[in-house]
């Protein structure tokens, strides 16, 4: 699955290990989520750091590719932050 396939109230899983849930059905680079880390917050997160989405119809946690954009994107941010 796609991050830009991953609609409003689906649940997510980030590379740090906490968990959310989508709040938008928008596309691209910066996406709101309701995080559930060291407190719940709603907020911007990088389509490159959700690492699974969970498919309610097979009841899975699925792998999410970025599009080949937001692969050129994150490496530019990266360079530009120092490798973060």
């Amino acid at each position: 699955m796609q991050t830009n396939q991953i609609k409003k109230g689906v649940r997510i899983k980030l590379h740090n290990g906490w968990f959310g849930v989508m709040f938008d059905n928008k596309k691209g680079n910066i996406r709101m989520a309701e995080v559930h880390g060291l407190h719940t917050e709603i907020g911007s997160v990088y389509a490159w750091d959700i690492s699974h989405a969970h498919d309610p119809e097979s009841d899975t946690w699925v792998e999410v590719e970025l599009t080949d954009k937001q692969k050129q994107d994150r490496e530019r941010i990266s360079k530009i932050m120092g490798g973060f």
